[in-house]
């Protein structure tokens, strides 16, 4: 199951940036998952379930924006979504591609942090 080495990169690099950013926490992250990414996306959510017990992830929200597959058809000269990841072919002219534009991506595209409150001195 890759989705616990996913999980696992995905606390240390938000705790990373966090951390630079001097935040208190992390109160949400949003992955852009591509359909051709090969993630189990339930099996994700239940790792990064585990994976931020005890850091400043945990309780935190994983929000997962799915990414369809585009491929470019040369006959109509331009990019296409798929209805599906079974048939590579131009979904009006029905033209077939390899040309894979979009779907294969797994990047985190934002992580919400909750600033440390400013100490007043007095």
């Amino acid at each position: 199951m890759h989705e616990l080495s996913i999980a696992n990169s995905l606390v240390e690099i938000a705790t990373e940036q966090a951390q630079k950013a001097g935040a208190e926490k992390i109160s949400a992250t949003t992955l852009r998952i591509g359909a051709l990414s090969c993630v189990h996306q339930s099996a994700l959510v239940y790792c990064f379930e585990l994976i931020t017990k005890d850091t400043i992830l945990e309780g935190s929200t994983l929000n997962i924006v799915n990414v369809p597959v585009m491929i470019y058809c040369p006959d109509c000269e331009q990019e296409v979504e798929l209805p599906g990841i079974q048939k590579f072919r131009c979904p009006h002219c029905d033209t077939p591609s390899a040309d894979i534009r979009q779907g294969k991506e797994l990047e985190i595209d934002s992580i919400e942090i909750v600033e440390r409150q400013a100490t007043q001195v007095s």
